[in-house]
């Protein structure tokens, strides 16, 4: 009887540990991040339009944090660390990252994760993320592609994996033995 209960004890507290990092609306992760779809976005006080607005966003593809739901609005902080609250009609599951490096020179490219180095982009330029290793992601930035450190970028956790295929390793192996002809 005493296993029974401890098995249900542990039980209960797993589910309702995991169901705290759920949104209420949606059932996705809390927090993840996001971006505007708008170059027009109101950030408001509170989750209604009745609320004033705390701020206006005029670059679409920001990247924001949701850190909380309520109906059809989402409490978010963004790369400055504003915090308010966002229609969720204004935001799409489409990864962005801002490029937040603490170096004045901006941030380096590469053309493969330790590769030859491409070009730069300098600060607070907002990228499109196309996917993530466990330290690089792959960036596009207007018709550009390359590879760049994921601790420069804000908008991606650290440890988070985006859009990465099966056969990964693979490639892995390739860039390792630098076989180029075959990328």
């Amino acid at each position: 009887m005493l296993k029974m209960f401890l098995f249900c004890l542990i039980i209960i507290n797993t589910s309702s540990t995991y169901a705290e990092n759920l949104g209420i609306e949606t059932g996705l992760k809390i927090p993840r991040f996001v971006s505007l779809k708008s170059n027009n976005s109101n950030l408001r006080v509170g989750p209604s339009l009745n609320y004033p607005v705390k701020l206006k966003y005029i670059v679409a593809n920001m990247p924001v944090e949701i850190i909380d739901e309520y109906k059809d609005w989402r409490k978010i902080n963004d790369y400055e660390e504003n915090e308010g609250w966002i229609h969720k009609s204004l935001i799409k599951s489409k990864r962005f990252a801002i490029v937040n490096t603490p170096y004045q020179e901006g941030l380096q490219v590469f053309n493969k994760p330790k590769g030859n180095n491409i070009g730069k982009i300098e600060k607070k330029n907002v990228l499109e993320i196309k996917k993530c290793l466990m330290n690089w992601c792959k960036i596009k930035y207007g018709k550009n592609t390359g590879w760049v450190n994921k601790l420069n970028l804000w908008g991606v956790y650290e440890k988070e994996i985006i859009n990465i295929p099966f056969y990964q390793p693979i490639i892995n192996l390739i860039w390792k033995i630098n076989v180029n002809f075959l990328i």
